[in-house]
């Protein structure tokens, strides 16, 4: 059987025990349930919770594949203690029951030397009503978009998605959309994706909505979740986002929702993606859910931002937003003998604001700023670089072991399949001396990729950026843009660093030829800097040229 190691042992006994009494099962869960947006749960297996039923919390909950081992049930366990969902703290539970002897014997050796007693009930009565309540309010749920509209809204959100315009578009290039239909006003369309984390169209049904959360995002650190949730939830819009998620669904479904989702499932086929629709207001908060009217709505824009995309996306880009109005007739989604005089328009003027909002919260002033340099004379021009993650226990271990460790503001959350690094491998005397000079400049801040290009044979790079506290910026590899491995391993990147709430590290190891060349081994490790993955966005650097005279 796995143990706990020491170090996970120490911490466990550390934190604080509660006179409380936690549930705890893992259940199989049912397509219906996999497939409801409402409950929060996402993907399909086996669903393993935790309750506190002293307090009536859910501490953790998580989704496993059918055969994983008795270990996730661990896991779950150890995030309900250190890293609850609810708002109560972290904490030790005095006593654990299960309804499983299997699971009992299993916690029983797992959890020795914790003070937890693990009993056995036939019943978990708290958990069951759990599970009947996630069963019952995906049978009541209204269908997410109404079913007379799901293919049309369907199809031009395929053709959203196949035009891709945040590749072209930031979100501070706003668009608007004014249509003759009933008594919708004008809407704001601001395009996410292009940091790669979230793909959509947000449609605000006013400017003030859309410039107040702007404001408050750039206002909120790090630090302060609860602020942006709270802002999160107060925008005034429509929304259409795209969930690169391989899981979202499967084959087997549930024959009273079958009809509901078989198009969205074909979509996911073809895209590998899953097209979601809702609307945000202060005094609804988010609803997964499109009504009629607002269905309709969302279609006539749709439609009418692909024609504009189609005839104008070429002559924009996150520098170039001229000033660019066109009008279409849209068919009616609910008679298509009727059209919908619509009206697409750039909005430069807005577009100018949005981006002095950001240079003002970041303390800069108008144009006339100084960005740092990029420097490459740090990095040993022999290093081995790579992108890569590292298993959790394997994390654990390092930090107790390596030789120097720079500890993260806030412990990473361990939602990911592993914490995303960048191995940096030389020889030994030069990577002390690469430690030694990182430590010097206050340790490193952040990680970072940004675009560059050779304006000579127009090769594009992804190049592997160090910010350092004492605000340079070092190069420390450059990725060919468009090699497929690297595509790849980025996007595994974002994924786990979206998954960690932003957090990274650094690893720097001694080996750089032979075996271990790629693979260092736990001894080779000498040093693990935890920082933050920032943004190309927040590093505000924009693409970079590489100059004749840099080598």
């Amino acid at each position: 059987m796995t143990a706990l190691n020491q170090s996970t042992r120490r911490r466990l006994q550390q934190l604080r025990q509660m006179p409380s009494i936690w549930e705890g099962d893992r259940r199989l869960l049912a397509a219906d349930i996999a497939l409801s947006k409402e409950t929060g749960v996402r993907g399909q297996g086996d669903c393993i919770l935790w309750v506190d039923g002293t307090e009536g919390l859910v501490r953790a909950i998580d989704v496993v594949p059918g055969d994983a081992g008795p270990e996730a049930i661990v896991r779950t366990l150890l995030q309900a203690m250190e890293y609850p969902h609810s708002s109560t703290p972290p904490g030790r539970p005095q006593r654990i029951v299960v309804c499983n002897r299997e699971i009992q014997f299993f916690l029983r050796g797992v959890l020795q030397d914790l003070s937890i007693s693990v009993d056995y009930a036939p019943e978990l009565p708290l958990i069951d009503e759990i599970f009947r309540g996630l069963q019952s309010a995906t049978r009541t749920r209204p269908p997410e978009l109404p079913p007379e509209l799901v293919q049309p809204i369907l199809s031009v959100a395929q053709d959203i998605w196949d035009i891709a315009p945040w590749q072209t578009l930031d979100e501070e290039k706003i668009i608007s959309v004014e249509m003759n239909y009933g008594d919708t006003g004008p809407l704001y369309v601001s395009i996410l994706g292009m940091l790669g984390m979230e793909y959509g169209l947000l449609l605000y049904r006013s400017l003030e909505s859309l410039k107040t959360f702007r404001q408050r995002v750039l206002a909120a650190t790090d630090n302060a979740p609860e602020i942006l949730e709270r802002a999160f939830l107060e925008q005034d819009c429509l929304f259409i986002t795209f969930d690169e998620t391989e899981a979202a669904f499967e084959e087997s479904f549930e024959e009273d929702i079958e009809e509901e989702f078989a198009e969205i499932s074909d979509f996911l086929d073809a895209t590998g993606v899953r097209p979601s629709f809702g609307n945000l207001h202060p005094l609804e908060g988010m609803r997964p859910v499109l009504y009629e009217e607002e269905a309709c709505t969302v279609f006539i824009a749709l439609r009418a931002l692909q024609k504009f995309f189609n005839q104008h996306l070429h002559k924009l880009d996150t520098e170039l937003f001229p000033d660019i109005t066109s009008r279409y007739r849209i068919p009616d989604p609910k008679d298509g003998q009727k059209k919908v005089s619509v009206k697409v328009a750039t909005l430069p003027a807005l577009a100018d604001e949005l981006s002095e909002m950001v240079l003002e919260a970041e303390g800069e002033e108008d144009e006339d700023y100084n960005l740092p340099l990029l420097r490459n004379d740090l990095i040993p021009g022999d290093v081995f670089y790579s992108l890569g993650a590292m298993p959790w226990e394997t994390l654990e271990v390092l930090r107790a072991t390596v030789k120097f460790h720079q500890k993260p503001d806030v412990t990473p959350a361990q939602a990911a399949d592993g914490f995303p690094v960048v191995l940096l491998q030389t020889s030994r005397p030069k990577a002390t001396e690469l430690i030694e000079a990182l430590k010097a400049a206050g340790g490193v801040k952040g990680i970072c990729f940004n675009p560059g290009e050779d304006p000579v044979s127009d090769d594009r790079y992804d190049l592997g950026v160090l910010q350092v506290n004492n605000g340079e910026l070092h190069l420390f590899g450059e990725f060919v843009e468009d090699d497929p491995v690297h595509i790849q391993a980025r996007k595994k990147w974002d994924q786990r660093c979206k998954k960690t709430k932003g957090y990274c590290g650094l690893v720097i190891a001694k080996g750089s030829k032979g075996a271990s060349r790629g693979n260092p081994q736990m001894s080779d490790m000498l040093a693990l800097f935890e920082v933050r993955a920032i943004s190309e966005k927040e590093l505000g650097l924009g693409s970079l040229q590489l100059m004749p005279y840099m080598e």
